[in-house]
């Protein structure tokens, strides 16, 4: 029973009306239908507003409560910027994924139940495949290939872990999960979603390799869907601090180490995300407002900056630092906004990632959690070094290497504005922001206690340690050995295993059934002469001395016989008998 209307159907509906409009109407409608869905989000009430019955299964299909309402709007938000920015594009299997995408991120979000929950989940995986392959090139192809393996591979934890659950519990509420080995399978899929190491370099080799477009919206819905699962499901589960501050690491070094531009994007994606998942492993409702609002602002900055680098791939074709430089000549636009995006996953005072990461480091301050203090503002130093400075300073300054582009179309530079405006509204007036928070924020105020002056510090310093090193950060064509090799070195060997184990083992049982089948030939060749042999065996005068003749004697003469077609009738009949009963006795 659905008693409002989900947001899915705003971007299903736009899916089924796609191939009855053309040129720019297509566009105009994709980008209406998310205006939609943001208006829709908007006015859900709160509470269960759609059920069904599966299998005799209570399921609940939307349910609005502060938390899914709060990644409801950004999901929603970030659509219509994604649309306009892509309102140029002219490819309808881009907007059919990214349609099905974009809603089934909804769906997982508003389900109520971990079955709903999964389908939305396996839906997504397949439906952001095609935003990578959609670029039509062999790395494409390739990191496609992988990428919906790994997350095939996340979804098959996850649905043995809701079976595990399932049996074990006797609910499929999606809620706080108490630890169990279900729980721990489906925690280990979502983590697969959150980029969580070592599973995380199946962001850096497919994000990057999709389309401009696709770059930009897959940069908002996987990781933080996961997010949100780890939110509404193991709030306080202390290894997930363990795992946050190791993504928060892993992701500047490897993005300090990385040459290519979305890329580098890529891996401070891992760290971003590092953030929040050490907020859900805190789980205090100071941790899991931070961590919310972190997503929230993440996508709004993290959209931002793909775009920028989209329009730079866009305008160029491409995409290494060692190739680009100068930029800031003839895309100064493209610049000032992307610098805004900088700012804001830089947590520079003023801006959106200042108003947000702030919640998660004073949450563990809160917790007196020293030591993960310590690495979230190490990790807040070293993402101002690889996304504040490194990202726009290797693309639009350093050497000019006579690159001429054009400025980005209207349209892209109106999408970057939109949000680069959202990064400083929010970061100067986060109040809109902390209202729709899961908890009440009481009298937190992020521009009090002196945090403005010590982000100042740490930034300054992180500048300061950047130009000092700028010789060692300069950049070459080189590729940075990941944990991917190991399941691409590990898939070819697995590969040649099995076919070495496999393709022997079809070799041996050609081998025998061959012998056999020949052993049966020569058996029924033989079959009439030791018949009749047998028979002749049994007259009397055979065996009485005189008569008796040499067996080998006699079996020559009935061979010769057989082959002359001389045997008489009687014996003929009888030896076809007696075959077709041993046939049909081995038969039967």
């Amino acid at each position: 029973m659905m008693t409002s209307i989900h947001p899915i159907l705003a971007y299903l509906g736009a899916a089924a009306l796609l191939p009855l409009f053309t040129g720019a109407w297509r566009n105009r409608m994709v980008l209406a239908a998310a205006a939609v869905g943001l208006l829709i989000v908007h006015n859900l009430p709160s509470g269960t507003l759609a059920t069904a019955n599966f299998l005799g299964m209570d399921l609940v299909l939307m349910r609005v409560d502060g938390l899914s309402r709060v990644f409801g709007y950004i999901f929603c938000l970030n659509s219509v910027f994604a649309f306009l920015f892509a309102y140029k594009l002219n490819d309808v299997r881009q907007q059919l994924a990214a349609l099905f995408y974009i809603g089934s991120a909804l769906g997982a979000v508003f389900a109520g139940d971990l079955i709903t929950l999964y389908v939305f989940w396996e839906i997504m995986a397949i439906a952001s495949t095609f935003l990578i392959l959609a670029r039509k090139t062999k790395l494409s192809s390739g990191a496609g290939f992988r990428y919906v393996l790994v997350h095939l591979f996340g979804g098959l934890c996850m649905l043995v872990g809701i079976i595990v659950h399932i049996q074990t519990t006797g609910s499929i509420a999606f809620t706080s999960l108490a630890p169990s080995l279900g729980s721990w399978l489906i925690l280990l899929g979502v983590l697969v979603n959150a980029s969580a190491f070592p599973f995380a370099s199946w962001l850096s080799d497919s994000y990057p390799e999709a389309t401009v477009t696709g770059g930009v919206i897959l940069s908002a819905y996987t990781t933080k869907t996961a997010v949100y699962a780890l939110l509404r499901a193991f709030p306080g589960w202390e290894i997930l601090i363990v795992i946050g501050c190791l993504m928060a690491v892993y992701g500047i070094i490897y993005a300090l180490l990385e040459n290519d531009m979305r890329r580098i994007l890529a891996y401070s994606i891992t760290n971003q995300v590092g953030f929040m998942v050490t907020g859900a492993g805190i789980g205090t409702a100071m941790a899991i407002n931070g961590a919310a609002a972190h997503a929230f602002c993440h996508i709004i900055y993290k959209s931002l900056l793909w775009m920028s680098a989209g329009a730079v791939l866009a305008a160029t074709g491409k995409s290494k630092c060692t190739e680009l430089g100068g930029l800031h000549k003839t895309m100064p636009l493209t610049l000032l906004l992307g610098l805004v995006g900088a700012l804001a996953i830089s947590s520079f005072p003023g801006t959106s990632g200042f108003t947000s990461k702030s919640m998660i480091i004073q949450a563990a301050a809160n917790e007196h959690l020293t030591w993960v203090l310590m690495i979230l503002e190490i990790a807040s130093a070293g993402v101002f070094l690889h996304a504040g400075i490194k990202f726009p300073y290797f693309v639009f300054f350093a050497k000019d290497k006579g690159l001429r582009p054009p400025e980005a179309p209207r349209h892209m530079l109106l999408a970057m504005a939109g949000l680069a405006f959202l990064c400083i509204a929010l970061g100067v007036y986060p109040q809109p922001l902390y209202a729709i928070l899961p908890f009440d924020v009481g009298g937190f105020d992020v521009y009090k206690g002196g945090k403005v002056v010590a982000q100042l510090q740490l930034l300054l310093f992180s500048a300061l340690v950047f130009f000092l090193m700028l010789p060692l950060l300069k950049r070459t064509d080189t590729i940075a050995l990941e944990t991917d090799w190991f399941y691409r070195r590990g898939g070819r060997l697995f590969y040649q295993a099995v076919s070495a184990f496999f393709n022997g083992l079809n070799d041996m049982a050609a081998k025998v059934a061959g012998r056999a089948v020949h052993g049966f030939a020569e058996f029924c060749r033989n079959l009439p002469e030791r018949a009749l042999f047998l028979l002749t065996a049994l007259n009397p005068d055979f065996w009485t001395s005189g008569t008796t003749v040499n067996a080998a004697l006699r079996m020559k003469q009935i061979r010769d016989s057989l082959d002359a077609g001389a045997l008489p009738v009687g014996g003929s009949l009888i030896a076809v008998t007696l075959g077709l009963a041993v046939l049909l006795g081995l038969v039967l």
